[in-house]
């Protein structure tokens, strides 16, 4: 199936605006309500996070196997250790130091937050450095190829048995951010 490039676009800026519209109603667009989480004491991240990834975990778990999405024709991208474990450092120190992520702070910026756009000058700029030194990082960035992995994969165990696994830890963390807010 081939999906045309103007509607899939349309469709991906109007998600992308009500996902954002959403962050901010849920109040993740504000620093401190992200800071929170490092602390121990607003969970609130972590809890939609989660939310996200077990509800698009069990769906596309589910519709693969009522035969209604076939995995094998989703694209999954290479695995690369090395460089992924350096961006994910630099990306949650720049988190811890910003007190906001990627789409946090496109959210903070829209709703004119000077730290949102002060994050989002800061993307464009490690974009751009990233973008005129790729030739010096080439080696590193192209370094230890893992191919596609997932989560059963790494594991060893059945799919089925991982989306459990990650099931239960989801609920388990949902229950202890209710105590912490209720011993707040």
């Amino acid at each position: 199936m081939v999906v045309s490039t103007v509607p899939a676009l349309g469709l991906a800026l109007v998600l992308g605006m009500a996902f954002g519209w959403l962050l901010e109603r849920a109040g993740l667009g504000n620093a401190r309500k992200l800071v929170g989480q490092f602390y121990l004491k607003d969970l609130t991240v972590l809890e939609v996070l989660f939310s996200a990834l077990v509800t698009a975990m069990l769906g596309v778990f589910w519709l693969d196997r009522l035969g209604l999405l076939d995995m094998r024709a989703v694209y999954l991208p290479d695995t690369f250790a090395v460089p992924q474990a350096l961006g994910g450092a630099l990306f949650g120190g720049g988190l811890v130091l910003a007190g906001l992520c990627p789409g946090t702070s496109c959210v903070a910026a829209a709703t004119g937050r000077a730290d949102g756009v002060a994050v989002m000058a800061g993307l464009v700029i490690g974009i751009l450095a990233f973008n005129f030194a790729f030739d010096s990082l080439n080696q590193v960035y192209a370094s230890t190829p893992l191919g596609p992995l997932t989560l059963p994969d790494v594991l060893h165990l059945p799919a089925g048995v991982v989306v459990g696994m990650v099931t239960m830890m989801a609920l388990g963390i949902f229950t202890v951010a209710r105590r912490l807010k209720r011993d707040a």
